[in-house]
């Protein structure tokens, strides 16, 4: 199995749902993309797709 080292930056979730939300007609509000930048942080992990690394 190869490892690969991957950085997940929420700010760049958030910006995304951003994007496409709008194009599809919805307005969310800061707190709403913050939460679902989270959400989708988390399911990462949970998934085992990625690792939380605590050392930063």
């Amino acid at each position: 199995m190869r490892e690969i080292e991957v950085f997940i930056d929420t700010e760049e979730i958030a910006e995304f749902f951003f994007q496409e939300l709008v194009r599809r007609g919805y307005i969310p509000s800061n707190d709403e993309l913050e939460e679902l930048a989270d959400i989708t942080f988390e399911y990462l992990i949970e998934k085992c797709i990625i690792d939380e690394d605590m050392d930063e």
